[in-house]
């Protein structure tokens, strides 16, 4: 009876994942649409998210795919431009794209640096500055009377650990936006709500050689969560009465210190 009210609640409302190719913005995609929302699936791979549309719509679901680089202001105003003309209102935003690459800050080549930035920080801030009027303007017709962005953050947003500054800094940048944010529009039923994952089973770590050595040498060999353990929560977030805001939900695999 439960799982039936919350797939009640995302009916007619559109929810927008970017990093939608691959890890927790796939799972999440998959698991709000099988809760009744009309999802949109943004990324730079155009044959993963072909695929996961048609996986979901195979389902049942209603999918839309939109290819863009939302280190560019410019696409990121297009996907909310194309979202609308699809759908006609955006009621969730969903931020998890997100790339890692860690390692010593002296043999870290800088272009590494910037694409965490750039991707991590600078993606999050155009897609959402340009959603920001759109989920206003749904909280008005909606039957829900309320919207949400739920940014993806990580444990590396609260805690600083040597040769992870970078993703560490645009992961801390990511928690306090969130939380300014929220205060901001609280008042106005834009719930603002940040996710700060532990060791994930996701591409991250194969982005850059060693990475996963260097988690292990820090906290030893754990079980990591699942992609679908954060959209659970993601779910769990925005499938809540309007009344209802969760601010900030960290999760750890049981065995991480």
């Amino acid at each position: 009876m439960h799982t039936k009210i919350k797939a009640e609640q995302l009916r007619e409302t559109v929810a927008l994942i970017t990093g939608a190719s691959s890890g927790i913005g796939q799972a999440t995609a998959i698991r709000l649409a099988a809760a009744g929302a009309q999802v949109v699936l943004v990324a730079r791979r155009k044959s993963r998210l072909e695929q996961l549309e048609q996986k979901i719509k195979a389902a049942g679901g209603t999918a839309y795919s939109i290819v863009a680089d939302l280190t560019s202001a410019a696409e990121a105003s297009e996907v909310i431009e194309k979202t609308i003309a699809q759908f006609g209102r955006l009621d969730t935003l969903v931020n998890a794209a997100g790339v890692m690459m860690n390692g010593p800050s002296i043999a870290s080549p800088l272009d590494e640096w910037d694409q965490m930035v750039n991707i991590n920080l600078r993606g999050l801030m155009y897609i959402t500055k340009a959603a920001l009027p759109q989920l206003l303007a749904a909280v008005g017709t909606s039957q829900r009377k309320v919207a949400d962005v739920v940014n993806i953050s990580s444990v590396s947003g609260r805690v600083a650990a040597p040769a992870v500054a970078i993703y560490t800094a645009t992961k801390f940048a990511v928690t306090a936006a969130t939380e300014a944010w929220r205060q901001e529009f609280t008042k106005q039923s834009l719930r603002f709500s940040v996710i700060e994952p532990g060791a994930t089973v996701s591409e991250l770590f194969d982005a850059k050689d060693g990475q996963w050595e260097g988690f292990r040498s820090m906290f030893g060999e754990v079980e990591r969560l699942h992609a679908e353990d954060i959209a659970e929560a993601v779910t769990f977030i925005v499938t809540n009465p309007r009344r209802v805001a969760i601010n900030e939900v960290l999760i750890r695999p049981t065995d991480q210190a």
